[in-house]
């Protein structure tokens, strides 16, 4: 028995990282999983790995027709949507506020803040026919802390979480449940994404990311697709039942602060150097 047995989970920016390997737990767990992206070859290489359990549909979120074709074409196909996790996004360069291209913030609004009220607009009429349902937005640690990404991509996460709390007061008088993830710094392809390479060579490409990501929080190693699709995992299952409206931080502390050790060393440095102050004055 699968933890997921008999439910249908569409999962949106499903092609790679965090979405692929929610899209393989998903399956392991019994559910039947419709993968959404752009990727068309990537899409269905995936699904076709992962069995009869899966489909792929290319979607563009940024495209309302293909959210709306997505989610009434699935609900047409299976007769119930049990789990929607809208994971799409894609990273951008730091750039200063005097610097903002108004483009590039349109197009990353349209993806994660619009595709994501959108997605949830047309899930909602079958899961409200159901009275049931685990809807789950993806935000970010950046939608809490300052300076983690670029401020576009901050201020887009920030209102998936609001969003989401909104839509969970609504919804959940129907027993549909409404959640947002914050992962931190993952392992994935989106780093090289946003500064120009290739998606394919990105996603290839991990082992210099996860070094360096070992040391952005307090828990000594890198945060993983599997971190991330194992908190999905639990939101969209029965034994999150009585969760709704949260922001689960996935992000092996970081959103505590700066790590204790760099700290110390900082103080510690600071104290050395007011000593040294103190004995060259007399």
């Amino acid at each position: 028995m699968g933890t997921l047995d008999g439910k249908v989970a569409i999962i949106v920016g499903g092609t790679s990282g965090i979405g692929a390997r929610t899209a393989e737990l998903f399956v392991e767990e019994g559910a039947t999983v419709i993968i959404a992206g752009r990727r068309r070859e990537v899409g269905e290489a995936l699904a076709q790995r992962l069995g009869q359990s899966a489909s792929f549909k290319q979607t563009d979120v940024a495209r309302e027709d293909d959210l709306k074709a997505l989610i009434e074409g699935t609900a047409t196909r299976f007769g119930r949507i049990d789990c929607l996790f809208n994971n799409a996004g894609y990273g951008i360069p730091q750039r200063s506020i005097v610097d903002l291209d108004i483009a590039e913030y349109d197009a990353m609004m349209a993806v994660v803040v619009r595709g994501v009220m959108l997605a949830m607009k047309f899930v909602a009429p079958t899961m409200l026919r159901q009275r049931s349902g685990s809807i789950i937005n993806i935000g970010s640690i950046a939608a809490h802390r300052a300076s983690l990404s670029s401020q576009t991509y901050s201020l887009g996460r920030a209102a998936v979480l609001h969003a989401t709390r909104c839509v969970a007061a609504e919804l959940g008088e129907n027993n549909i449940r409404v959640n947002c993830i914050s992962p931190g710094a993952i392992a994935t392809g989106v780093f090289a994404k946003g500064v120009g390479i290739d998606a394919d060579v990105a996603d290839r490409h991990l082992s210099t990311v996860t070094k360096r990501l070992a040391q952005a929080q307090p828990i000594p190693r890198a945060g993983m697709p599997e971190d991330i699709a194992r908190a999905a995992l639990y939101l969209a299952s029965d034994a999150g039942s009585f969760v709704n409206g949260i922001d689960l931080v996935v992000d092996g502390g970081a959103i505590t602060g700066n790590r204790f050790s760099a700290g110390a060393a900082a103080r510690l440095e600071l104290i050395e150097a007011l000593k040294a102050e103190i004995d060259g004055s007399h």
